[in-house]
C-alpha cells in the first residue's frame, strides 16, 4: 500500500483540506494516509475528522495516527509538511514583542524581516531531522513543503538531497481576486507568475488575449483613493509596474517603504495592520475551542476539493496527466536568469510522473528582480547561518533586511539579534 504522510496533522482544517482533497482523487483510494504531531490531541482529533470525512465521501484509503516520526515516514511516496516550530505561544510572541523594543514593527513577520529570520532558525533543524529520517526510510519520496518561510526551508530540504516542491495558496488565486476586488470580468483569462515566494510578479495578464494591465492600473488608481486592504500592493504597482502576489500586510515588511518610526503616518495611509498575525494566532486559538466539536465529531462532515496544488500534485504524478503548478525550486541553471542560481524562485511548473519539471522564465523586468534580490540576500545568509551556526551570519542577514535596515543601526541590529537568541533560548540551537 502506497503512503502519504502528513507532518503537522494537527493543523486540523488544513489537514481536512490537502487530504480531504486527496479521498477525493480515485487514483488515491489505495493510499495509506500516515498522520504525524507532537501534538497529541491535536493528532487525534485530526484522526478521528478524517475517519468520518471518509466515510462521508464514501473514501477507501486507510487513515493511520502515529506516535512514532520515523514510523509515520516509513514507505512514505509522498510527505506533506505543514509544521510550526514553537507556535504562538512563546516563539511568535518573541517574534513581535523583543524587536518592539528598539520600535521595529512587523505585520506577520513569518517570511523574512527579523521575525522570519528567526522562525527559520528554530524551524531548520526540525527540517534537517525529517530529512535525515526521510534518506533513512523513505529516500526516493517526494517533500511538499507548505512551512514558511518558504524559500529557505525548501532550499534546505533541497540541499539535504530531498525530492522537494515548496506550496504557496497565494499564486493560484492572485489574478482571480485581482480582478474581483476591482469588479472586472474573469472569464478567459490567462496570466503568468514568477519571482520568488510572497514576492512573486504578475507578469502579464490578458482576456481573450488582450492586455488587461492598462485597465487594472487606471481603476487600481481609482480604488486608491479611499480605504481598502490591498493599498500597498497596488502602490508598488503603480511605482513598479507590477502587481505582486503576496498581500499587502505581507508585503509592507517586506520592503523598506512602509512601516517606518520617523513617519508613522504610512500606517493610516496605507492601512497597514500592525501585529497582524498575532491577533490573527489568537482568534485561530479562540476559534478552534468552539470548531472543533463541529469539525471533529461531526458524523456529516462533507468536503468539496479545494485549490490546495496537494492533491493535484499526486494525482499528476500517479496517472502521468500533467498539472500546471507555481512552484517553489531552486533557481538552477537560472530559470530565472537574472537571479542567483543557489535561491529558490517560485515559477511555473509541470507535473506529471517524472515528478516537478520547472518552466525557463527568463529575466524578469530589472526592478521586480532587484526587489526580489534585497529578500533572497537575507534568505541567502539566513540559510548560511543555520548551516554554519556563526552568529555572524544571523547579525549579516539581519543588517541586510530591507525593513531592519531601514528602522535600526547596526549596533542595534545585533544587540537584537542577540535579544531574541536569548529569548528564544532552547529553542534554537547553539550559535557562537
Amino acid at each position: 500500500m502506497s503512503k502519504i504522510t502528513f507532518l503537522g496533522a494537527g493543523s486540523t482544517v488544513f489537514a481536512k483540506n490537502v487530504l480531504g482533497d486527496c479521498m477525493t482523487v480515485e487514483a488515491l483510494q489505495d493510499f495509506e494516509f500516515a498522520l504525524f504531531d507532537i501534538d497529541h490531541q491535536r493528532l487525534e482529533d485530526s484522526e478521528m475528522m478524517l475517519t468520518n470525512l471518509k466515510k462521508n465521501v464514501n473514501s477507501t484509503v486507510k487513515i493511520k495516527a502515529y506516535k512514532d516520526r520515523k514510523e509515520a515516514l516509513r514507505g512514505a511516496k509522498y510527505v506533506i509538511n505543514a509544521i510550526q516550530v514553537g507556535g504562538y505561544d512563546p516563539c511568535t510572541i518573541t517574534d513581535f514583542e523583543v524587536p518592539k523594543t528598539y520600535s521595529l514593527r512587523q505585520t506577520i513577520a513569518d517570511t523574512i524581516g527579523i521575525g522570519g529570520i528567526f522562525r527559520n532558525l528554530r524551524t531548520i533543524p526540525v527540517m534537517q531531522e525529517f530529512a535525515h529520517d526521510m534518506k533513512e526510510v523513505c529516500p526516493d519520496a517526494w517533500f511538499l513543503n507548505y512551512t514558511n518561510p518558504m524559500a529557505v526551508l525548501t532550499n534546505i530540504m533541497l540541499e539535504e538531497g530531498i525530492k522537494t516542491v515548496g506550496l504557496c495558496h497565494s499564486v493560484q488565486v492572485c489574478a482571480s481576486h485581482l480582478l474581483d476586488s476591482l469588479e472586472m470580468s474573469k472569464e478567459n483569462i490567462q496570466w503568468k507568475i514568477a519571482g520568488i515566494n510572497h514576492m512573486a510578479w504578475l507578469l502579464e495578464i490578458t482576456q481573450n488575449g488582450k492586455d488587461l494591465y492598462p485597465e487594472i492600473k487606471k481603476r487600481a488608481k481609482q480604488k486608491q483613493k479611499e480605504k481598502h486592504d490591498d493599498m500597498v500592493r497596488f502602490e508598488l504597482m503603480d511605482k513598479f509596474g507590477y502587481y505582486v502576489t503576496e498581500s499587502s500586510e505581507h508585503n509592507a515588511e517586506y520592503h523598506p517603504y512602509f512601516i517606518k518610526s520617523q513617519y508613522p503616518e504610512l500606517i493610516e495611509k496605507y492601512n497597514i495592520p500592525l501585529d497582524e498575525y498575532p491577533r490573527r494566532c489568537v482568534n485561530q486559538i479562540e476559534g478552534w475551542k468552539k470548531m472543533r466539536d463541529d469539525l471533529v465529531h461531526d458524523k456529516n462532515l462533507q468536503h468539496e476539493r479545494s485549490h490546495e496544488y496537494g492533491s493535484y500534485i499526486i494525482e499528476a504524478m500517479e496517472t502521468d496527466k500533467p498539472f500546471k503548478i507555481g512552484g517553489n525550486v531552486r533557481n538552477t541553471g537560472r530559470l530565472i536568469s537574472n537571479l542567483p542560481e543557489n535561491a529558490v524562485v517560485e515559477v511555473p511548473c509541470l507535473v506529471d510522473a517524472n515528478g516537478v519539471t520547472p518552466t525557463y522564465v527568463g529575466d524578469l523586468p530589472e526592478q521586480l528582480a532587484a526587489l526580489n534580490r534585497t529578500n533572497i540576500n537575507t534568505q541567502l545568509l539566513t540559510m548560511e547561518a543555520a548551516l554554519t551556526r556563526k552568529k555572524e551570519k544571523i547579525y549579516q542577514a539581519a543588517m541586510l533586511d530591507p525593513h531592519t535596515a531601514a528602522e535600526l543601526s547596526i549596533d542595534d541590529i545585533i544587540a537584537l539579534c542577540d535579544d531574541l537568541i536569548a529569548a528564544h533560548g532552547d529553542w534554537l540551537p547553539t550559535y557562537h
